[in-house]
């Protein structure tokens, strides 16, 4: 079964500043590894606050399965995105700040009961796009047979180098 939506886009991938791009290009390339179709827009919860709120608000009907959120230092993105959806978020801290991403670890991980944000490793976005894929795999097969399939790539890899 593929519940993929109308226009095929199944991934949010945001970010609190245009300085962020960077580091959240590699879930981009993994999500097109895959063949997720996904968007990716800047969003900053603390200058932008009405637009994450309506982002977040109006993602599940427009198809998105899955949002990324990444961003430094207080990175309040992923938290003001869950608080106002039900959907999966995961949340990338991001380095950059004076404590080199630790302030946005603990910003991320810090989620009040009920309002929950997975999060990944600092500067983590390629795991996060990992991550949405093995939930959209959930419900589609062929996400699902390519996820076992980067998998028994990359092991093989890995046994060919040991040898």
């Amino acid at each position: 079964m593929n519940d993929a939506p109308e226009n095929g886009i199944r991934v949010g991938i945001l970010m609190g500043s245009q300085s962020d791009l960077s580091k959240m290009q590699k879930a981009s390339d993994v999500l097109k590894t895959f063949g997720i179709l996904h968007e990716m827009l800047v969003l900053s919860a603390h200058r932008l606050p009405d637009r994450v709120v309506d982002y977040a608000k109006k993602a599940q009907a427009r198809g998105i399965q899955v949002i990324i959120a990444g961003a430094g230092m207080a990175n309040h993105l992923a938290g003001a995105l869950a608080a106002n959806c039900t959907l999966p978020i995961i949340g990338v801290p991001l380095s950059g700040s004076a404590l080199n991403g630790v302030d946005a670890l603990y910003a991320t991980v810090q989620m009040p009961p009920g309002v929950p944000v997975a999060t990944v490793a600092i500067d983590g976005s390629a795991n996060a796009a990992y991550l949405a894929a093995e939930i959209i795999a959930l419900q589609d097969p062929q996400i699902k047979e390519s996820l076992m399939a980067y998998r028994r790539s990359e092991r093989q890899k890995l046994e060919a180098a040991l040898v």
